[in-house]
């Protein structure tokens, strides 16, 4: 039996006999189209080089393209499960042709390798071209030998592709399978042409038009040819299988999600089994790419996504979390092809366990609420919208789990109310993925970068170069000269500036020449393909294109930005190495006196973390080892155990940085794909400090850290804080953690004593009289002294008027205090009444103020003649 994985193998290898470069899949993640939330199609990575905008070292290039179609235009989730075809996960093979072979070579190698290489029947084929390409009917019938009643003229856009209103299109051709006569449908173009009789396997798409505008369409210079076939569909016409959820890369998910469950894999959950299948591979092939679960953009459908399958695993009847439970039979199944997947294991099983128990937390009582609305609505009508939106704002449900449960009910949501409600919360929608937002000098980019070329970058090797300055540009147009004054780009044919990327800021510096002039760079970016932008403001003199000046950057910040970028590095390693391999960097900022590292990962740090943390990443400072930079094939650099970033799109070569070593000796500590400035050794960065944590999202962990001197600034100002305190505690610094404690404790215990007054330890030692006419409140305790001024003003607001007496005994030492309302202070003085208290307990002085005096004495015999004094006193000054 022909398996999924040989298929794979058996394409590429066929292409690559060919003169095909075998290109490895692109991210999930488009690198160079913005409007797509997905990469859908093998065409998305090319689709720069089919513009001109992009070259590449080959004309004929090959690839297996890991695709995702759940969400925006190309949304096939609700059907995932109930039909034989659709997807959320899915593999496109195709192969390529950037103005080398055209329609005549493209139908020969796609006729060959599925007629010949893989031996599928050609009385089961037929095939589609465009009503009016002649070319490809009569290539068709000369290549294949198919009577022309199976090459099928298609009138509709289904056989016409483009990739815009205006761009690159041309004709389709596609090549359909007969699943044979007992299953319902007819041939392309019939009338029940919709029926699964007749599935489409290959298309092949004909580039040989620019669509100018919608009246104008010209011939391309170079034709290009783009085709793609989908594997799943391949797989089931090679295995003999009508459904694509029977071939072995699926059905072993299906069958383990039954086994886990002890369910039939074909009985009354089939359709819950397919859509667990096809979602666990879409779940896992996005968080290998470092997505995860959230409530906006990629991460909103990764979450739409795992909450259907988890539905469907509710709906079995299964109690616990089960999704995480399968990743070791994809990977097994297809692993090999797509090794991230079992890099990123940890991520991919932490994620998977964490949404799924988080999620049933709501699930059942979502469910309850959604179950007693479906009562009460009769046949045909609409689920409200406010309900709708109660189960996805408070029980976590997307739009489309609630509707998928109501299509097994033939009901509907009132949509109309459920999107008035939503764009209600929200008051400022969200901006739609339009790019860099930079669109008017886009073009401007583009026109420069086909004209000049990508820059050449020399910053690894030195901080100053000469440069000839090829454009300047103010306000969004190219100029020939710029006074001083201006604010200017500058564009020059080599640089020493990084330009902003990797999380990394772009260089500053200064232009000058010999004759004064002065420009002072400010920041540097990279346009298009390696078009680098130095944005600054001529400060002396007249700046002229073509003009031959000396680039420098400021080399003591570039030094601090070295610091910080390595010292990511070794962070990153550090966190896996600590929390667990798990942790994947989800993002990343390098500036002058800090850097912020994001990270997977569910819970804070404990301080043991976090010092074992500092403690890894400083023996690799202190160890002083070599940086050591190759240029590697990327392929070659990731199966060596290099980190990279899989939502990044890296060249065919790339930089691979490796820093510090294992305490064995025989590998790196680190080994990442950057394209970022580093140390020459691990020790320049003299030394690395935390500085704070916080989350950022759900599963996403950020840690703030500075180096070098800014590190010795922080750590310098966390010890003058100690100090000060110590000093104002009057301790060494030393003992200033337990210090705090026990104030701690004491101010806990300060604010609880209100409650404390009240308890039945203190109801038989005091003593409330009125003495003539006023009220005499006197408490005698066994409490620290320090607790007694709290104690008196809490009694004081109690009370209302009068005057507070607490006498306080521990062993034979004696406080006394005497407190007195503001509404008594110009009858009573507490200073005169303690004075007398004391006098008589044997205790000299005494001081205060005149609503509240303290002062002691050591005969607690004499407390009961202590009262009466003071009572009397009262009573005299009335």
């Amino acid at each position: 039996m022909f398996s999924a994985n040989y298929l794979r193998r058996e394409f590429l290898e066929y292409f690559r006999r060919h003169n095909h470069e075998i290109v490895s899949s692109s991210s999930l993640i488009p690198q160079n189209d913005p409007t797509l939330l997905f990469t859908n199609a093998g065409m998305v990575q090319f689709k720069n080089v089919f513009t001109g905008l992009e070259k590449r070292n080959y004309k004929r290039a090959v690839t297996a393209q890991k695709c995702i179609r759940a969400g925006g235009k190309h949304n096939d989730l609700e059907n995932v499960g109930y039909t034989a075809r659709h997807h959320t996960f899915f593999e496109m093979l195709g192969n390529f042709s950037f103005g080398d072979y055209f329609k005549e070579q493209a139908i020969y190698l796609a006729w060959n390798f599925i007629a010949n290489e893989l031996g599928i029947n050609k009385d089961k084929l037929s095939i589609t071209v465009y009503h009016d390409d002649n070319d490809a009917y009569n290539l068709w019938h000369k290549i294949s030998g198919l009577d022309t009643k199976r090459i099928i003229r298609i009138a509709s856009s289904d056989n016409f592709w483009s990739m815009g209103d205006t761009g690159p299109c041309g004709p389709c051709s596609e090549i359909f399978y007969d699943h044979g006569s007992d299953i319902p449908g007819g041939p392309p173009g019939s009338t029940d042409a919709d029926g699964d009789r007749f599935i489409e396997i290959w298309n092949l798409v004909f580039m040989q038009y620019e669509q100018i505008s919608k009246e104008q369409r010209i011939n391309l210079p170079s034709p290009s040819i783009d085709t793609g076939m989908g594997l799943e569909r391949l797989t089931a016409v090679l295995q003999g299988k009508h459904d694509n959820y029977d071939i072995d890369s699926i059905r072993s998910l299906i069958e383990d999600s039954a086994a886990l469950t002890k369910t039939d894999p074909d009985g009354t959950h089939k359709n819950s089994h397919r859509v667990i299948a096809d979602h666990i591979r879409s779940s896992c092939f996005l968080i290998a790419e470092g997505i995860l679960p959230s409530n906006e953009g990629r991460g909103y459908v990764l979450r739409r996504i795992m909450r259907r399958a988890m539905r469907h695993v509710h709906k079995i009847g299964y109690q616990d979390a089960l999704m995480w439970q399968l990743v070791p039979t994809l990977i097994n199944v297809m692993g090999q092809a797509y090794p991230e997947l079992e890099q990123t294991q940890d991520l991919i099983v932490e994620t998977l366990k964490l949404e799924e128990t988080r999620f049933k937390e709501t699930l059942a009582r979502g469910l309850k609420l959604l179950d007693e609305e479906i009562k009460k609505l009769g046949s045909g009508k609409s689920l409200s919208g406010e309900v709708a939106f109660k189960l996805y704002d408070t029980y976590g449900f997307p739009l489309d789990l609630t509707q998928d449960i109501l299509r097994g009910h033939n009901l509907a949501v009132n949509l109309d109310t459920f999107n008035q409600i939503m764009n209600q919360q929200k008051e400022q929608a969200r901006k739609a993925w339009v790019g860099s937002g930079e669109k008017t000098t886009e073009n401007l980019w583009f026109d420069l970068y086909q004209k000049y070329g990508p820059t050449e970058f020399l910053g690894y090797t030195t901080d100053e170069t000469e440069g000839k300055i090829l454009s300047l540009c103010i306000d969004g147009k190219e100029v020939s000269t710029a006074p001083t004054g201006s604010d200017i780009i500058v564009i020059a044919n080599q640089t020493p500036f990084y330009a902003e990327s990797g999380g990394q800021v772009g260089d500053k510096g200064t232009l000058t020449d010999i004759n004064g002039l002065l420009i002072s760079i400010s920041n540097t970016h990279k346009k298009v393909d390696g078009l680098y932008i130095h944005y600054g403001q001529v400060i002396k003199g007249t700046v002229h294109v073509n003009q031959t000046v000396t680039m420098k950057i400021d080399k003591e910040r570039r030094n601090n930005l070295r610091s910080n970028h390595s010292a990511t590095h070794l962070l990153h390693q550090a966190l896996r190495k600590i929390l667990g391999k798990h942790v994947t960097q989800k993002g990343s900022l390098v500036e002058v006196d800090k850097l912020r590292f994001d990270f997977s990962h569910n819970s804070p740090l404990t301080e043991d973390e976090i010092a074992k943390i500092e403690e890894e990443v400083n023996k690799q400072i202190r160890r002083n080892t070599k940086a050591n930079v190759v240029l590697m094939e990327t392929k070659d650099a990731i199966n060596q155990g290099a980190l990279a970033l899989f939502s990044e799109k890296y060249a065919d070569q790339v930089r691979v940085v490796s820093m510090g070593h294992e305490d064995d000796h025989t590998r790196p500590f680190s080994t990442e794909l950057c394209g970022g400035t580093h140390v020459n050794r691990t020790g320049d960065i003299g030394f690395f400090k935390i500085s704070g944590q916080s989350s950022v999202g759900s599963g996403v962990r950020r840690i703030e850290a500075v180096t070098g001197r800014y590190a010795e600034l922080y750590v310098r100002d966390q010890q003058k804080i100690i100090n000060d305190l110590a000093t104002k505690f009057k301790i060494n610094p030393e003992n200033l953690a337990s210090r705090i404690n026990t104030f701690l404790e004491e101010y806990k215990m300060l604010k609880n004593k209100p409650v404390q007054i009240s308890s039945n330890k203190t109801q038989n030692n005091k003593e409330e009289k009125i003495i003539g006419k006023i009220k005499l409140f006197s408490l005698q305790l066994n409490e620290q002294p320090k607790d007694l001024k709290g104690i008196a003003d809490t009694l004081k607001r109690e009370i209302g008027s009068g005057i507070i007496l607490l006498i306080n005994q521990i062993d034979t030492s004696i406080s006394l205090i005497v407190a007195v309302t503001n509404d008594l202070t110009h009858q009573f003085d507490a200073v005169k009444l303690v004075r007398l208290g004391a006098e008589i307990l044997g205790g000299k002085g005494g001081g205060g103020r005149k609503d509240m005096a303290q002062a002691g004495g050591n005969k607690p015999e004499k407390i009961k003649d202590c009262i009466e004094a003071i009572e009397n006193e009262i009573l005299k000054s009335q």
